[in-house]
């Protein structure tokens, strides 16, 4: 998840790269759970997309959750249309590295959803996570709907009190309605099944997120 990218400073729609019309070719299948990674998913499935630094163990994180019902990485809150891994990096399509998470509301909250966003990286880093640094790493909650925009917030400010009261920054998370999904490349979904010791970079500030508040 390297390749040297030091590029912390969002490009503008004007410089972006003119990306492609073509889709990713990408499995059917979950490489775990075998379950569809692609929409439509089942009735009560409902779907938001985060973004917490390295979508590799982003991704494991929600998937391994119970009430999950499928999870994909790709590319979103940028310029360029279906970008290539490599276009990411450069930094020249304003896209973060993003996790789609498929989920059951009556088998796991979307507080919990929010909690486990929140408690596994850092949101105060801005354009970075860790060592990695660059757009495409940068902190996002993309939602579907008015109240799951209205739970994010909420618990934007409820993690924001946890934070400082443990002399933590300002939270720098960008949240906002989902844009358009771009899918990663195949060997990028589910890669930390595929490569169990790959790398992860996924850690928190092991401040607890107060579930539930908002709701």
């Amino acid at each position: 998840m390297f390749f040297g990218n030091k590029k912390t400073t969002m490009v503008s729609p004007s410089d972006a790269l003119p990306g492609r019309t073509e889709r990713m070719s990408i499995p059917a299948e979950h490489f775990v759970n075998g379950r569809s990674i692609v929409a439509p998913f089942p009735a009560g499935v409902e779907t938001v997309q985060v973004a917490m630094g390295c979508f590799w163990g982003a991704e494991r994180k929600f998937w391994t959750l119970p009430g999950v019902y499928s999870t994909a990485v790709g590319y979103a809150g940028g310029y360029t249309p279906n970008p290539t891994y490599r276009e990411v990096c450069g930094g020249q399509t304003g896209h973060t590295e993003v996790v789609l998470v498929a989920f059951v509301p009556a088998e796991v909250s979307f507080a919990s959803i929010l909690a486990t966003f929140w408690e596994n990286h850092d949101p105060t880093q801005g354009m970075r996570q860790g060592a990695d640094k660059g757009t495409q790493y940068r902190s996002a909650l993309y939602t579907y709907g008015p109240e799951q925009l209205r739970l994010a917030e909420a618990s934007r400010r409820a993690y924001q009190d946890e934070l400082t009261a443990a002399g933590h920054g300002s939270i720098t998370t960008e949240i906002r309605a989902a844009p358009e999904f771009f899918y990663a490349e195949e060997y990028h979904q589910q890669y930390l099944a595929k490569n169990p010791g790959g790398y992860c970079g996924i850690g928190g500030t092991g401040v607890s997120c107060p579930v539930g508040l908002g709701e």
